[in-house]
């Protein structure tokens, strides 16, 4: 299916989390409100793909990379 519009969405877990605990869990509510509120504007998730990055010296955060698209 082809769009002819696209948005790219980052969504990362928590930093303090990170910080102090070693990890942290993907923040749901956020990423669920995110996309209820994304949809009601008529957009449709096509693609995501999980990613981790350093953070900071010695931790590694996750990211939530969403791509959505439009008619």
């Amino acid at each position: 299916m082809a769009y002819k519009e696209y948005k790219v969405l980052a969504i990362a877990e928590g930093a303090l989390g990170t910080l102090f605990l070693g990890a942290s869990g993907m923040p749901l509510k956020k990423l669920e409100a995110t996309l209820n509120k994304e949809a009601s504007d008529g957009w449709q998730l096509v693609f995501q793909v999980l990613e981790q990055k350093r953070f900071w010296l010695f931790w590694q955060r996750e990211t939530v990379i969403i791509t959505l698209g439009r008619e």
